[in-house]
């Protein structure tokens, strides 16, 4: 039987706004240099270390909006297959269906800020956001709008595919180590169910750390796919890379990548524990 309580509709759709805004933001600059990493004109033509805040401007519109996606979508499908009881489905199999399913319609408002967001980190388009999206939309006169949607949600199949197997792993890394803290403090009373946000945060780093790790090489495939100036599919750019670059390029940026995701996990469940805890106390 699980003792995780599942969250109120309107407390996970503030934490996870405030969490994914706090994250962003204090995490931004890795974000960057993981980027230009991975991409393939190389890491100083496509940056360096100067202008490592291009690009913030499309990572504040999605944050809140996708990660408020994401929570509201994990929480509402992980009661819903718990039950009241906690005796529907294991809890580790809850959990996996409830991140992939809230990742699914996050990816309807990461990917267009994404794609945006990556250009400008790369320098492309003048290493503006707003000049990145105006160069998707100006595709309008001359392709059509179909043109521009699909250039808005370039790299989704990859994104999905990156993240679902991310979430399978972090999330129910995430509830077990909260779920073996909670029953090491022998806690069954309604407050005692939920974990300290600093306890959650060590475990969110933990179980992010892990998760990038095992995930870099999709993320390098989705990082080419977005910035590559003509529509490829993933299966171009694989073999492409294999063919000419070998294996060792899809772990490129495994080391900030795994930082700023270690650091993001704690941020991010840190922070939406603590408005969890502090929504559902009052």
């Amino acid at each position: 039987m699980s003792t995780t309580p599942t969250p109120p509709f309107q407390s996970a759709l503030l934490a996870g706004a405030l969490a994914g805004t706090t994250v962003d933001l204090s995490l931004f600059p890795l974000d960057t240099l993981k980027t230009r990493l991975q991409s393939s004109a190389g890491f100083f033509p496509s940056g360096g270390f100067s202008g490592i805040y291009r690009g913030i401007g499309s990572a504040l519109v999605g944050s809140a909006p996708g990660a408020a996606f994401f929570f509201c979508t994990y929480e509402t499908t992980r009661g819903l297959l718990l039950g009241p009881h906690g005796n529907r489905v294991p809890e580790a199999a809850a959990s996996m269906a409830a991140a992939s399913l809230g990742e699914v319609a996050a990816c309807a408002v990461r990917v267009p800020t994404e794609v945006v967001k990556q250009r400008a980190q790369a320098g492309m388009h003048g290493g503006s956001s707003r000049a990145a999206l105006g160069a998707i939309l100006s595709r309008r006169s001359t392709h059509g709008l179909g043109a521009v949607w699909r250039e808005l949600y370039r790299g989704w199949g990859i994104t999905v595919f990156r993240e679902v197997p991310f979430t399978v792993i972090q999330f129910p890394l995430w509830e077990a180590m909260k779920s073996w803290r909670r029953k090491r403090k022998g806690g069954g009373d309604k407050a005692g169910r939920h974990v300290p946000a600093p306890e959650s945060a060590l475990f969110g780093s933990v179980a992010g750390a892990v998760s990038a790790a095992a995930t870099t090489p999709l993320d390098v495939l989705k990082t080419r796919v977005m910035l590559s100036k003509d529509r490829v599919s993933v299966a171009q750019v694989f073999g492409t890379m294999v063919k000419d670059e070998g294996l060792r390029p899809f772990f490129a940026g495994i080391a900030p990548r795994v930082t700023w995701i270690s650091l993001g996990g704690a941020i991010f469940l840190g922070s939406y524990q603590w408005a969890i805890n502090t929504m559902t106390s009052i």
